[in-house]
C-alpha cells in the first residue's frame, strides 16, 4: 500500500486491513505545517534550536528532542519521526507486523523474519544486499542518508549511511549527522572520519553502516547482511 500526502511518501506493509493510517498522517502533518507557519526557523535550521513554549504537538516535540540529541536541525528528523509515529499508531491498533517506509526511513515491528534492502548505488557493493531482521516484538528504526542520492541536504559525499536505532526519528537524525562528516580526500579517510562521529553518539543507536566509494565501515552491532536479488527504488 502507498500513501502520498504532500512531501510524505509512505510505502506500507501491515497485518491490519482497516487501520485509518492515512487520516492519522494527515493529522500530524497538519500539526507540523501549522507550527512551521508561525516558526520559520524550525523549517530552515541546520542545528538544534530552542523552543519557548512547552505546549507543542507530539510531532513537533519529538522532532525537537531528536534534533537536540543528534545535533542536527529539526527537519533532518521529519521523515523518521513520521514513520515512527505511524508505526506507534499501528501498534496501538494491535498490529504485530507493520513496516512503514517514508523516503528511505523505516519503522517496523515484525513477528516474522524480514529483509531490509540496503540501497547505496555503490559501484562495488551494488544494490543486492540486505539486512536480515529477526522477528521481534519491539519497534525498530532503520534510516538512511546519502550525499549522492535523494533530495535531503547532506554536507558529506557518502553513498549511504544507515543507522539502526530503537527510535526512527533519532535514527534519521543520526544518519544525517554522520553522513555530514563523510568527507576527505579519499574514501578511507571519509569513512574513518564518519566513524569518529558515530562513536560520539554510540549510546543512541544499535549499529551503523557507512558506505563511500571503495570503503565500507560499521559501528555498533548490525543485523546479518545477506545477498539478495538486485533491486531498485524510485527517487
Amino acid at each position: 500500500m502507498e500513501i502520498d500526502i504532500g512531501e510524505t511518501h509512505i510505502r506500507l506493509k501491515t497485518d491490519l486491513s482497516d487501520h485509518g493510517l492515512e487520516e492519522f498522517i494527515y493529522s500530524i502533518r497538519a500539526d507540523l505545517k501549522a507550527y512551521i507557519a508561525h516558526n520559520g526557523e524550525f523549517l530552515h535550521a541546520m542545528k538544534p534550536i530552542k523552543h519557548e513554549s512547552d505546549d507543542l504537538s507530539p510531532i513537533v516535540s519529538k522532532m525537537y528532542e531528536s534534533s537536540a540529541l543528534c545535533d542536527v536541525g529539526p527537519m533532518a528528523c521529519v521523515a523518521g519521526t513520521i514513520s515512527e509515529m505511524s508505526l506507534d499508531y499501528l501498534i496501538g491498533e494491535n498490529s504485530r507486523y507493520s513496516i512503514v517506509e517514508n523516503g528511505g526511513d523505516i519503522a517496523l515491528v515484525n513477528d516474522r523474519k524480514v529483509l531490509c534492502g540496503i540501497y547505496s548505488n555503490n559501484e562495488v557493493l551494488g544494490n543486492n544486499i540486505a539486512f536480515r531482521i529477526k522477528k521481534r516484538q519491539k519497534p525498530l528504526g532503520i534510516c538512511t542518508s546519502s550525499g549522492k542520492i535523494g533530495h535531503s541536504i547532506s554536507f558529506g559525499v557518502s553513498d549511504s549511511v544507515t543507522v539502526i536505532s530503537r527510535y526512527p526519528g533519532i535514527a534519521d537524525g543520526l544518519a544525517t549527522r554522520i553522513a555530514n562528516d563523510v568527507r576527505g580526500d579519499d574514501s578511507e579517510t571519509r569513512v574513518y572520519r564518519a566513524l569518529e562521529t558515530a562513536d560520539e553518539y554510540g549510546d543512541l543507536f544499535y549499529g551503523a553502516l557507512i558506505i563511500s566509494g571503495g570503503s565500507v565501515a560499521t559501528a555498533g552491532r548490525l543485523p546479518r547482511i545477506v545477498e539478495t536479488q538486485r533491486f531498485d527504488v524510485k527517487i
